[in-house]
Formats: structure tokens, C-alpha cells, sequence
């Protein structure tokens, strides 16, 4: 899976910004802001890549027990499927 096309990250400070543009608007029409751990997420998904490949990179770089990484990894990119965001 991986984000589809046109959807720019623009990272602010603390926060990330996302937008859509071309096809993408198509999808979604507005502003999206990430803390740090939902702007992981979406750098991940710039490329392909699968759900325990995220909660993997994820255990690597935070402090947190992998069950409850798992966790969000997982209700995030359920979230962002269903809202029609990513390539399968």
C-alpha cells in the first residue's frame, strides 16, 4: 500500500500539513495536520510499503509498547483506506 499520488506533505514546526492536489482533490478537499507520529506515518507511506513495515519502523524510533503501536499503526491506516487515501 502507499498514499496516492498528489497528496504533498509540508512539514510546519511541530506539526505536518497535508493537502491534495490533482487527482487527489478528487478524494479529499482540505487540510490535514499530523502530530509527529501521524507525520511518520504518512513518510512511510510516501513509498510502498505494508502495515507491520510501519509498526516495525515505528518500534525502531519510539519508546512504546509494540502492542499499542501495532494499535494505532493499524486504526490510522484503516482510517486513511477507508477514506480512500491509499493504493493498495
Amino acid at each position: 500500500m502507499k498514499l496516492k499520488d498528489g497528496f504533498l506533505i509540508h512539514p510546519d514546526g511541530r506539526e505536518t500539513m497535508v493537502v491534495a492536489s490533482g487527482p487527489a482533490a478528487r478524494v479529499f478537499n482540505g487540510l490535514i495536520r499530523n502530530n509527529a507520529t501521524a507525520s511518520f506515518i504518512f513518510e512511510q507511506l510516501q513509498h510502498p510499503t505494508t502495515e507491520q513495515a510501519i509498526v516495525d519502523a515505528m518500534a525502531q524510533r519510539y519508546d512504546a509498547p509494540r502492542e499499542r503501536i501495532a494499535a494505532d499503526v493499524h486504526q490510522m491506516v484503516q482510517r486513511l483506506r477507508d477514506e480512500g487515501f491509499l493504493d493498495e
